[in-house]
């Protein structure tokens, strides 16, 4: 019996050492863990230093400097800069650029506010229905600018357009609708108006739908009529949803390009020339990639002024 106690006693005391030990061989784990998803992140921040933030910098830097396609580039500093405001066409482009911005703003995102606010009341009662056109909204936004651009130039074509079949019919004069100064660019905004009116209405239908319908209720219990409640419950409530549609338009209407370029290249005479279309035209036909970097970053200064100014009024509102 004392034998075995002993032999007991020397096999315990021979695992106790092995006990402590296995935490000292586990200790070295947790260095590895804590630069293990480092090196899973690492793929993604190397591919957007190589591809985003270093072209970034670099035309920053190239827009300080004069360079004609792959000539040695010439610093001249602000000199670019300076030649923005002197440049007639790059102040039309602007001119034209804002004026696409504005119809954005005050014409295409109340008319989509109309739009879903028209889905989400008693105008399309049935719930199969409203699922339709959720998708038949979301469909031009994921057809192709070429197709888009294709379609219209058809529509607006001089002498087999549908659009002047449609005023001839009806006794009224034709136009030849992207060769008039007047009526290109008017024309380039209805075409955008049809490519995000759906999109901007689903935006505006997904913050209806966070909007407790009790609320609207309640009001019209108390004798509110259907614009009050809109003006006083429904309206506030959207304001989130208000300034995204409406900073992302801004956004977006000062880099449009896909349009103008693929149905009128920026005219006629510069009537629907924007200031992504002169950057293209400027860099890639005329390889004068300071300037053209110059206004790239005008237009980005631009956009983000703009929707500074739009969050600050938004935030006075609220306060308000």
């Amino acid at each position: 019996m004392a034998w075995q106690l002993s032999r007991n006693g020397a096999v315990a005391a021979a695992s106790a050492p092995a006990a402590v030990l296995r935490p000292a061989r586990a200790g070295r784990a947790p260095g590895r863990r804590a630069i293990t998803p480092y090196l899973f992140l690492a793929p993604f921040f190397i591919v957007y230093a190589i591809f985003l933030l270093y072209p970034v910098i670099d035309a920053f830097r190239l827009s300080f400097n004069e360079r004609i396609g792959i000539s040695t580039p010439t610093f001249v500093g602000l000199e670019n800069y300076r030649t923005l405001f002197e440049d007639e066409r790059y102040l039309k482009a602007l001119l034209n650029t804002t004026l696409y911005a504005g119809a954005s703003l005050f014409i295409l995102s109340p008319l989509a506010l109309l739009l879903a606010l028209a889905v989400r009341s008693f105008l399309v009662p049935s719930a199969n229905l409203k699922s339709f056109y959720r998708i038949a909204y979301f469909l031009p936004n994921i057809t192709s600018f070429v197709v888009i651009a294709l379609m219209f130039g058809l529509v607006f074509d001089a002498n087999y357009g549908l659009l002047n079949a449609f005023l001839e019919a009806i006794g009224q004069p034709t136009h030849n609708w992207l060769r008039s100064e007047d009526l290109a660019l008017p024309s380039i905004v209805l075409v955008a108006i049809w490519t995000f009116l759906g999109i901007n209405s689903l935006y505006f239908l997904a913050g209806l739908q966070n909007i407790p319908d009790e609320l609207s209720e309640a009001a019209q219990l108390d004798g509110a009529t259907r614009f009050q409640v809109f003006w006083t419950v429904t309206l506030p409530l959207l304001k989130p949803t208000i300034l995204f549609v409406v900073v992302q338009a801004i956004i977006f209407s000062y880099q449009i390009f896909d349009i103008p370029f693929l149905m009128t290249r920026g005219g006629p005479s510069d009537a629907t020339l924007t200031l992504a279309v002169y950057l293209y035209e400027i860099g890639f036909q005329r390889f004068d990639q300071g300037y053209a970097a110059a206004i790239g970053y005008s237009l980005a200064v631009i956009s983000i002024l703009l929707a500074g100014l739009q969050l600050l009024l938004f935030r006075a509102f609220r306060d308000d």
